[in-house]
Parts: C-alpha cells; structure tokens; sequence
C-alpha cells in the first residue's frame, strides 16, 4: 500500500472542511432509513436528465430533513468531478464493519499503529469528523443518511490539489454502497463500492482542468479506491487477525 491513506481524499481534489454549513449544527444526527430509495436519475429527473443513470441510492433522499436534501442534490446535479471505486469485497462480520464506518477516527489511528501513513482524524460533536493538515487542507464530514443498504456522507472545507494550487472551497457527497453476505464456506463477506461527488466553484474547476486535464478523473477515481481501502483493508485485517483488534482499535492514550 503506498501513499498517505486519507478518508474522502479525492488524488485530483483533497477534500477539506472548516466551513460548517448550518445543517451541520442544526441536524447532526443520521437519519437511519430501513430501505433504499429510487435512483438519484429518477428521483430528480430534472436535475440528471442528461446523465446516465446512476445505481440506486443507499438512501431515500426524499426521506432526508430538506436541507440536506437540497444540499445533497447541488452537489450531485452538477459536480466537478464524479468517480466510482472498483466493487470490492472482504471478509468481514456486519457488527464489525459497521463500527470501523462510525469511528474513522479509530480506523486511521489503527493504520499508523501498523505502521501505515495515515492522516489524523479528529471526532468533533454532533457524529462529525475533522481532519486538516499544513498543506492546507481542511475537512469537516457528517453521515446524513444511512440504510441497511448503505450510507451517505457530506463534507464541506478548502483544499489544495497541489503544492501549484490555492486554496479552494470544496463540497463532496460519497455514496456508499454495502451488503454482508454468506460465501460457499458459509463465512461472511461484505461487498462495498462507493461513489464520489466533488464539487467546487467554476473558477477553480478550470484551473484543476487547466493543471490536470484529461488526468483528473482518473485521479478521483484513486481518491474513491482509497476511501474503499481505508475501511475495506482494516477489515480484512481484522478479519484474518482477530486478535489485534483490541490493540489496534483502541483509544489513544492520553
């Protein structure tokens, strides 16, 4: 594994947040749904009727509060930058790889006591998250929305996509998809794939188009990847070395 592993860090856009949108503090707790919803494509026709149809989402958008809706739905309707990660699959228990989704905090603390680089994620109040570094870049990341399919993030900042860029403001809405299942041996599996929606103002998207040209999309989708492999791997480790989690996941010490 080379590189920094970074949560909702696209390689094109790192994304960034100390904007706090006043959802944030107006309705921080997740929406818990027991179904999908349409896909996005058929839901919001008007917004997506020139793009392809997209796979349906882990949520019922029109269940969420309205802001978050109308939030989700600008950034999804005309995004910067859209990537899917590959399909992936693990071994992995259900209780288990929830729990990694709801302390990323705990999850990039693991991958540095393995001796991986991985950013510092900060647990703030309300189920948010922070990171932010030198460089720059700053994160503020909330789940809006989850379902026993899936669920779905958005996280607002500045960031920098490289030491030549400035500083922009940047929007992002990460899908994910996951189902647990049975393999032929009868051991669990989780299937996850995620799908990323970046977003930032025109004058910086034509200076990233400018810089990276035909490369960014390519660069988004490694941002997706990484997001799969920042849970997906420490599950699977945790999977075929059950006894470390305990050392692993543990809080820092203070």
């Amino acid at each position: 594994m080379r590189g920094r592993i970074s949560l909702l860090l696209c390689a094109a856009i790192p994304l960034g947040s100390g904007i706090q949108p006043s959802g944030f503090a107006a309705d921080p707790t997740p929406i818990v749904l027991p179904v999908s919803g349409p896909s996005i494509a058929t839901s919001h026709a008007s917004a997506t009727a020139s793009k392809p149809a997209h796979p349906p989402c882990p949520v019922n958008l029109d269940s969420l509060p309205k802001y978050w809706r109308e939030t989700l739905i600008s950034v999804i309707a005309e995004p910067t930058l859209t990537a899917f990660g590959p399909a992936d699959e693990f071994g992995s228990t259900e209780p288990m790889y929830q729990w990694l989704l709801d302390h990323p905090d705990r999850v990039s603390l693991a991958w540095r006591r393995l001796r991986v680089p991985a950013v510092e994620i900060k647990p703030l109040s309300g189920g948010r998250f922070l990171y932010s570094d030198d460089q720059g870049n700053e994160l503020v990341w909330v789940t809006v929305g989850r379902s026993l399919e899936g669920r779905v993030w958005y996280a607002e900042g500045r960031a920098r996509g490289g030491a030549l860029l400035p500083s922009v403001p940047v929007k992002a809405v990460a899908m994910l998809r996951h189902k647990t299942v049975q393999d032929r041996e009868g051991h669990s599996v989780v299937r996850h794939q995620v799908e990323l929606y970046l977003q930032t103002d025109s004058k910086a998207a034509s200076l990233i188009a400018k810089m990276l040209g035909p490369t960014a999309p390519r660069l988004a989708e490694q941002g997706a990847e990484q997001l799969q492999m920042f849970f997906g791997g420490m599950a699977r480790h945790i999977q075929r070395s059950p006894q470390t989690a305990e050392g692993l996941l543990a809080e820092a010490k203070k």
